[in-house]
């Protein structure tokens, strides 16, 4: 497909460590369709982790980690962005940022990809 999300911003952090991921998008698909965070762990199902209605007035992150993460949008530069600060090991995965237009919102509540993906940001999470 073509690229239209791009992820920045995954790493290397050791346990209680925090990274910010970003996902920049055109401007139309970030001005008109839900996006979202979706993660693949080794050897685990397409899971999801944090979601923003197309406005932003709607976010959502997974119950497991909801009091560490936070999911936003920054406007002007068309991007989202994911805070994880406490990280933990069993939250390494490979990142993906997703797009969908706004009635596809709860399907990236289900872990559904959305219409556009990224290539995704790793995150490594070790001691």
């Amino acid at each position: 497909q073509v690229q239209v999300v791009e992820e920045s911003g995954g790493g290397s952090v050791q346990p209680g460590g925090s990274l910010r991921l970003f996902c920049t998008a055109s401007e139309r698909i970030y001005s008109s369709y839900a996006m979202g965070w979706l993660r693949q762990a080794p050897g685990k199902e397409r899971e999801f982790v944090a979601a923003s209605s197309w406005s932003g007035a709607t976010t959502n992150v997974a119950d497991s980690v909801k009091d560490r993460l936070t999911i936003g949008r920054l406007g002007v530069t068309n991007t989202i962005y994911l805070q994880m600060d406490n990280l933990k090991p069993e939250e390494t995965g490979v990142y993906y940022c997703n797009a969908d237009q706004p009635e596809g919102y709860d399907r990236l509540r289900f872990g559904i990809r959305g219409s556009f993906w990224g290539e995704g940001t790793q995150v490594t999470v070790t001691s």
